[in-house]
């Protein structure tokens, strides 16, 4: 998917919301534990109940991997049913993933090509030759880790380096990697007060931001600082939404919360 058809679905569901399918077996709703497939299950009744309000699914790997084969089959029959039923949303595999570059050659080719994601996010500390292998695909996005919503954000990222943040450094670094086009970048919606200066180095760039919702992010603030003229925003949503309400009414409430998030966006992008 290019940025272009993401704008296009943005502006055509007047939304920019991402919704985080981080499937807990102790936390979804107990008649589905009974299936076959819970967690597939799960992801498919949010799915089915969301897509027309959201643009882009973020499944965290870590809540599928920590199940072995059985949450790695279905965090593919969640892609697949994504990519089979609604082509149009963005997906995102959410791994995190940086290491040397014939490793990362490998990560890239497990998510773009085996799983069919539109994009994945990593980790830049390894630098350029950790994340140019999965620049290296046509019409896939990385989403590089910049400035993160966590409270350990601040051990690293904003700390000085000869006059200048560390994530700054990165943000301006990463711009000369090859295909760097094809890059995105997450930054945590409760370091709103950091989008200007963010936007003053990638003002074009999407930026993937969690933090709204659950962790007290401002939606309001976000897009005050940081949208950009093709609004350049994917803000994730995951328990606020998908733990909405574990009973069998589940996917309703999921479509409820989903639905404040949207209307609100709708009113922003005017």
């Amino acid at each position: 998917m290019t940025t272009q058809q993401l704008t296009t679905q943005i502006h055509s569901k007047k939304s920019f919301l991402c919704i985080g399918l981080d499937v807990d077996l102790t936390k979804i709703p107990q008649h589905l534990l009974v299936s076959e497939d819970p967690i597939f299950e799960f992801n498919k009744a949010i799915i089915d109940a969301t897509h027309d309000l959201c643009v882009s699914y973020k499944p965290n790997t870590a809540f599928y991997e920590a199940y072995g084969i059985k949450g790695w089959q279905s965090l593919q029959k969640t892609i697949n049913y994504i990519n089979s039923n609604y082509p149009e949303i963005f997906t995102i595999a959410d791994a995190k993933r940086g290491d040397i570059g014939n490793t990362s050659s490998m990560y890239a080719k497990a998510f773009f090509e085996d799983l069919n994601f539109d994009s994945v996010t990593v980790a830049p500390y390894m630098g350029k030759d950790s994340v140019e292998p999965f620049l290296a695909f046509e019409n896939k996005h990385t989403i590089m880790l910049a400035l993160t919503s966590n409270e350990g954000a601040f051990d690293f990222q904003t700390k000085n380096i000869d006059g200048q943040e560390l994530y700054k450094v990165v943000l301006e670094t990463s711009k000369s990697w090859k295909n760097a086009e094809n890059l995105m970048y997450v930054v945590g919606a409760t370091k709103a007060e950091y989008f200007t200066e963010i936007r003053k180095i990638v003002p074009n760039s999407f930026l993937l931001v969690p933090g709204v919702g659950a962790q007290g992010g401002s939606l309001a603030d976000v897009c005050k600082y940081g949208m950009s003229d093709n609004v350049g925003l994917l803000i994730n949503s995951s328990r606020g939404i998908i733990y909405a309400s574990n009973g069998t009414d589940f996917a309703e409430k999921a479509r409820t919360e989903a639905l404040k998030l949207q209307q609100e966006m709708a009113e922003i992008l005017g």
